[in-house]
C-alpha cells in the first residue's frame, strides 16, 4: 500500500479518537470497539544463502475490532479487520517471472542506498482478551490475511540487471516495479499482545511462507513491535 494511503488511515484514526469525537461516543460503545496502530520490525527466517536482511525492517499495522465480553468477567472475544505492510530491506534485488522468483545478491563492488521489497495484506484477526482492573492486558489470537499489493525498489549505482528492470553503470539511479510474482495470496499465523492501558508489545508469527512452494524462497517473517490502542 502506498505511503499516502497509510497517512490517510492514521489521520482518520486520530480524528476518531480526538476529544470532540469522544464526547459523542458512549462508554458502552467504547468497550465494544477497539482501534489500534502498530509499528513493527520483521525478523526474516530462512533467508536464501548469501542474502541478508537489515536489522530493522519497519512495517505498519492498522487494526479495528468489535469486542464481545464474556459476561462481567475480565475476558472477551474480538474479531475485526486490519491492514499490514511488511518491508524487507537487504543486499538483494528481486527477480520475478511467472514461474519463479529469486533474490539475487547485489555485488559487493556496487554501492547502493536501499533495496527492498514491500508486501501489503488485508487481514481478519480473531482474539481472546484478558484485561484486569489494573488495566494490564494479555491478548492471544490468530489472523489470516490476503495479499493485496507488492512492489520492489532499488536506489543505488549500476549496473543492475533483473527480470523487471535494467540499470546502466552510470551514477545513482532508482527503479521500482509493482506486482512481485509467486507470492502466497493467503497468509496466517498466531498473534500475541501484552500491554498496559493503551500501550502494547505485539508479536506475529507467520506460519505460511511469503512465496508459493517451489516458486520462491521458503522464507517467512516473525514480526515484533508496539501497538498503540487509544480507543
Amino acid at each position: 500500500m502506498k505511503r499516502n494511503a497509510f497517512l490517510i488511515i492514521l489521520l482518520v484514526i486520530f480524528l476518531f479518537t480526538s476529544s470532540g469525537y469522544s464526547q459523542v461516543v458512549t462508554e458502552k460503545t467504547k468497550k465494544k470497539i477497539s482501534i489500534g496502530v502498530g509499528l513493527n520490525t520483521d525478523i526474516m527466517i530462512n533467508m536464501p544463502s548469501g542474502i541478508k536482511a537489515r536489522a530493522i525492517n519497519q512495517g505498519v499495522t492498522v487494526l479495528g475490532t468489535y469486542n464481545i465480553p464474556f459476561g462481567k468477567s475480565d475476558f472477551s472475544f474480538a474479531i475485526g479487520v486490519a491492514l499490514s505492510s511488511h518491508n524487507i530491506y537487504g543486499n538483494f534485488t528481486v527477480n520475478s517471472t511467472p514461474d519463479s522468483t529469486t533474490l539475487l545478491k547485489i555485488p559487493d563492488s556496487i554501492n547502493y542506498k536501499k533495496s527492498k521489497m514491500s508486501i501489503t495484506y488485508a487481514e481478519i484477526p480473531i482474539e481472546f482478551r484478558f484485561k484486569s482492573k489494573s488495566k494490564v492486558s494479555v491478548v492471544a489470537g490468530f489472523k489470516a490475511g490476503f495479499m493485496i499489493g507488492s512492489n520492489s525498489k532499488y536506489n543505488g549505482d549500476g549496473p543492475i540487471v533483473t527480470t523487471n528492470y535494467t540499470l546502466n553503470a552510470t551514477g545513482n539511479q532508482r527503479a521500482k516495479f509493482w506486482g512481485i510474482k509467486n507470492l502466497e495470496q493467503f497468509t496466517y499465523g498466531p498473534t500475541l499482545r501484552i500491554g498496559y492501558k493503551w500501550f502494547n508489545v505485539a508479536g506475529y508469527y507467520m506460519i505460511s511462507n511469503l512465496f508459493t512452494k517451489n516458486r520462491g524462497p521458503e522464507m517467512y517473517p516473525i514480526s515484533v513491535g508496539i501497538m498503540l490502542m487509544p480507543f
